[in-house]
């Protein structure tokens, strides 16, 4: 026991540069996001009531909406490769992204059967997204107490995502072409549709998550070598289990549900991370990943913002995320 304390202090102070120049990173570009856009906006200086207007209810909801959803969407990454050990295996594996797109393509057919105005919808687009990310979470936590094989329940979470996505596709046949739009333009991801009263639910959804990968850290190690050497540790396996599933669940719900699907962050940062720790120990890699995943999702919005017309933000942190899982194809062979 204090050989395994020693060697995680001694990793500890090595890495601790990277740490820091993590958070100052994290500190420069939440500046730069919150300055960047439209309108280049300097907080220290005199604002007319326009640009503090701008500020304060568009530019840091949406700065710091892309912390909490970076930060989520990697750590949820990470323990979703940890447990089915599959460098490829992501925060949607599960098929929570697909639930929340048809609990939102069910808003729109029912807005197409009623002709209600689309934008008097769009409060309760969160709302849909989250009955729908749920009912597939309570899916696969049903079906994980019945099945006590990691392979047999990643399968099932994706025939879970297919039997949603083909419900999706079913149910834009009904819609019409303004919930139609509507739907397609939530699946490109948005950062700046969070806004102070969103947080209000967002925060507490991503808080009680993380809590739950912070009671299965010590596990998720033991994990690391297989089920059968976490048993002989000692390890809960079928309880550490529900509680990545819950953690995941919440995290990857919660962020989809109000900025939509968001692509590649959380399959790529906890590469990233254990690439430059060098160590796969999560009481490392999972803060780390929390601030890789958070200045990603912070350049790309950075970025996003200096076109005349914003991409979607999935659109740009695509171009960031598919080289990774190229390159861990192709250094895997």
């Amino acid at each position: 026991m204090c050989k395994k304390k020693c060697t995680f202090a001694a990793q500890m102070k090595q890495n601790i540069p990277i740490f820091v120049g993590l958070g100052a990173l994290l500190v420069l570009l939440f500046g730069l996001d919150v300055c960047s856009g439209s309108v280049w906006l300097w907080p220290f200086g005199e604002l007319n009531m326009m640009e503090q207007m701008i500020l304060h209810s568009i530019r840091l909801p949406k700065a710091l909406t892309a912390i909490m959803a970076g930060s989520a969407l990697s750590i949820a990454g990470l323990i979703m490769q940890t447990l089915f050990r599959n460098p490829l295996a992501g925060p949607y594996t599960l098929g929570v992204s697909s639930g929340a797109s048809l609990g939102v393509a069910f808003l729109t057919m029912l807005s197409g059967i009623s002709g209600v105005l689309v934008s008097g919808l769009s409060i309760g687009l969160p709302l849909f997204a989250c009955l729908g990310a749920t009912l597939v979470l309570l899916l696969v936590l049903v079906v994980s107490r019945r099945v006590t094989n990691n392979v047999s329940l990643l399968i099932v979470g994706l025939m879970f995502g297919s039997i949603a996505g083909a419900l999706v596709s079913l149910l834009q046949n009904f819609a019409n072409p303004d919930a139609l739009k509507l739907f397609i333009v939530w699946t490109l991801g948005s950062l700046s549709s969070v806004g102070w009263n969103d947080m209000q639910l967002l925060v507490p959804i991503l808080l009680i998550g993380t809590l739950f990968v912070l009671l299965a850290l010590k596990p998720l190690n033991g994990l690391l070598l297989g089920e059968d050497y976490a048993r002989g540790l000692g390890i809960n396996v079928e309880r550490t289990r529900l509680f990545i599933v819950l953690a995941t669940g919440l995290l990857a719900g919660g962020v989809t549900a109000f900025c939509g699907p968001i692509a590649f962050i959380g399959v790529a940062v906890p590469h990233i991370a254990r690439g430059i720790l060098r160590s796969s120990n999560h009481r490392l890699t999972l803060p780390a990943s929390a601030l890789i995943g958070a200045c990603l999702l912070l350049l790309c919005d950075v970025l996003c913002s200096l076109f005349v017309y914003p991409l979607p933000i999935s659109t740009v942190s695509a171009l960031f995320g598919a080289p990774v899982i190229i390159w861990i194809i192709l250094k895997n062979k």
